[in-house]
């Protein structure tokens, strides 16, 4: 084991309060409560969903739902087994796996008449292969309900294994994500169950299966920013990401959920996000969304290179 100390976190005695330093414009949103947004709560409560939209507040909810009328459904439960310093997610000890869930989701994507469904979950690690036969079987389920629906699955990284991994591409989805979420330095601090090289093992394994077995398949991952890292930092996490084989980019600005999680460090501007976009085109990114209200599942089509919105968007393809 490594016994060499980490260096110390110094934080920026500049940065934001929170519940006390207002955000600045561009990281303020619109509500948005119409029929829309009415409709996918009451579709998600009825058939006793999970969306990350809402487990994670995400700030983009508004507009997928009253807008685009999509949804980030999240399997397995409203409870992760991992204690991240970033997310809004409940933490502690999952429940039984509900083996009519695959089904409602399936139901759900049907009933909410989206082109591309986005599926993840929390961590599961207690479970022998952390759930993968569970996502696996929610792609089949969407697929055999909705003819022509792409899939996204956004995954957890299965502790490293490539059998769990393998399970979820044989199920063909047409997106595999997997966040790196923060640079190295900041791991113990951000994601203390989780191991740097072990996410970027994953994309590498998941891009060695598109080029051998499925050419058409985009393997995708996130970063946010905001919680102490450098800019020369980031470049380098994305170049780590983009070497593993990469297809697609998220970059989004890192907010504080709630008191009790990691602060903001600082803000970065939108002009700091059009340079990392611009730098990730240029290390050969196919897609990248580079934005202070990216996440993970926002505009989640761009994946396949299909939509093209100038700013925050894809390259071409």
């Amino acid at each position: 084991m490594n016994d060499v100390p980490l260096p110390r976190f110094v934080p920026d005695p500049g940065r934001p309060v929170y519940g006390e330093t207002p955000r600045p414009e561009w990281l303020k949103v619109r509500l948005v409560d119409n029929d829309d947004t009415r409709a996918i709560l009451d579709l998600v409560k009825k058939k006793h969903l999970n969306t990350v939209c809402q487990e994670a507040q995400c700030p983009n909810i508004f507009e997928c739902w009253g807008r685009e009328r999509t949804a980030t459904f999240m399997l397995m439960g409203d409870v992760c087994t991992r204690r991240c310093g970033f997310c809004a997610v409940t933490q502690g000890t999952g429940r039984p796996l509900d083996p009519d869930e695959p089904r409602h989701v399936a139901e759900a994507v049907r009933e909410l008449g989206v082109r591309h469904a986005v599926i993840t979950s929390v961590n599961r690690d207690e479970l022998p292969d952390g759930g993968a036969a569970h996502f696996a079987t929610t792609i089949r389920a969407v697929r055999e309900l909705n003819p022509g629906v792409t899939v996204e699955v956004l995954i957890p990284d299965f502790l490293g294994s490539e059998g769990a991994l393998r399970t979820v591409l044989t199920a063909a989805p047409e997106v595999l994500n997997h966040n790196t979420e923060t640079v190295p330095r900041l791991y113990r601090r951000v994601r203390p169950d989780a191991v740097y090289e072990r996410s970027l093992e994953l994309l590498a394994r998941a891009a060695a299966w598109r080029d051998e077995r499925a050419p058409g398949m985009r393997v995708k991952s996130g970063i946010m920013v905001g919680l102490g890292e450098t800019l020369e930092e980031v470049l380098a996490t994305m170049k780590d990401i983009r070497d593993a084989g990469t297809d697609v980019l998220t970059i989004g600005q890192y907010l504080q959920p709630h008191a009790r999680r990691l602060p903001v460090e600082r803000w970065w501007t939108p002009e700091e996000f059009a340079t990392m976009r611009d730098e990730g085109r240029a290390m050969g990114f196919a897609v990248v969304e580079s934005g202070p209200l990216v996440r993970s599942s926002y505009h989640a089509r761009a994946a396949l290179g299909d939509t093209d919105r100038g700013g925050e968007s894809a390259a071409p393809v």
